[in-house]
């Protein structure tokens, strides 16, 4: 009953965030979200470096910046303890600079199906795996709601995750830190290429290489940027044709800008596939998913989104999570038309496969 009573709460101000907002001012919008933001977990002590033994949970210091603003100024953010599942491959337990992956969730979240599967792939062909779990360290679950989890936890969050990740794999002595890659599905794939930007490398982590090989999943592509520069570090992007989700202009748009910065992107799109072709679920189409087609996010150089000449988020640098987080979800009405719902999503066993193979020869080339 609690349950249901709370969910009925946020729906309440999610109704009067998103549906009122333009009458509502900044400051009840944002009392409303402070009301109903969970607490950020009491954890245990993150690790600051790994022995060979350390596998399985893995509690670790991060930061949740929340905008490419706060990375790019070198504020970091709100200080964070992240949880990341760590796995190996069979039979290694004496063996020395093994590669690894990171990898990010899309926006629903670990799901049956890919994430953790995905790990066992990679342990499969002799790759170490470190799964994300990025809104359980900022107190969000399965039961909080979609749009409030996602409105909490942005793409620069899981940057800064997957930076942090790194930084601590490259302790452990199993791992070989310069043969460390990012993968990401979804949101988390749209991290996995964002992130190869070298402003936020060097803001984040500047004394590391940085990622050895980035692969993008069905991630998004309406941002742009400005990237100038990278680290070199190879690009995979796998897409389907009849995922809507992806705008597949755009897409090639961004994967064009980063190869005339010198990055070897490889970009390979399945005939007839959808979104989320690992998870479980039966694939339908899911009507009420929401994604973004039409605006370009043009982000300026301390780090803002605009879109078609108008500042996307505004609010003074100094501006809270609360604050942030408000922003975030009453954009919908500055976004118009470029706001779509509906794509295919789902089980999809033909393309999981041939995903599965054309990432795995991607990482024996490159890793």
């Amino acid at each position: 009953m609690m349950k249901l009573l709370f969910k009925v709460v946020i729906g309440v101000v999610l109704l009067l965030v998103l549906g009122v907002g333009a009458l509502l001012i900044p400051a009840v919008q944002t009392y409303l979200v402070v009301l109903n933001l969970p607490e950020f977990p009491d954890w245990p002590s993150p690790k600051t470096t790994l022995v060979s033994e350390d596998e399985g949970e893995i509690y670790y210091a991060t930061e949740s910046p929340f905008d490419l603003e706060v990375i790019l100024s070198g504020n970091g953010g709100r200080a964070t303890t992240g949880l990341g599942y760590l796995t190996f491959p069979e039979d290694t337990v004496d063996t020395e600079s093994l590669p690894a992956m990171v990898v990010l969730p899309g926006s629903g979240g670990i799901k049956p199906g890919r994430e953790h599967e995905y790990a066992e792939f990679l342990n499969g062909e002799g790759i170490a795996a470190f799964v994300v779990e990025y809104y359980a360290s900022r107190g969000l679950s399965d039961e909080t709601n979609y749009l409030l989890r996602t409105g909490s936890v942005t793409e620069f969050d899981l940057i800064t995750d997957a930076y942090a990740a790194l930084a601590l794999l490259s302790t452990h002595p199993r791992i070989d830190g310069n043969r460390v890659g990012v993968v990401g599905f979804s949101y988390g794939g749209m991290a996995a290429r964002l992130l190869m930007d070298d402003r936020i490398h060097q803001a984040i982590a500047p004394t590391h290489p940085g990622f050895a090989a980035h692969i993008d999943i069905y991630g998004p592509c309406f941002q742009h940027l400005g990237t100038k520069k990278t680290n070199g570090a190879p690009l995979l992007t796998l897409r389907g044709t009849n995922d809507a989700s992806n705008d597949l202009e755009a897409c090639a748009t961004r994967e064009s800008e980063l190869r005339d910065l010198g990055v070897q992107v490889t970009a390979v799109l399945y005939e007839g596939a959808g979104h989320a072709w690992e998870n479980t679920q039966r694939q339908f189409l899911s009507e009420s998913s929401p994604y973004l087609q039409g605006c370009e996010w043009r982000y300026d150089d301390v780090g803002m989104p605009w879109v078609d000449g108008e500042l996307l988020l505004s609010y003074s640098p100094n501006a809270s999570r609360a604050e942030r987080i408000a922003a975030r979800l009453r954009m919908g009405s500055q976004l118009g038309d470029c706001v779509k719902n509906g794509y295919l999503i789902g089980r999809d066993e033909k393309t999981r496969n041939q995903a599965y193979l054309d990432a795995a020869k991607f990482l024996h080339t490159h890793l």
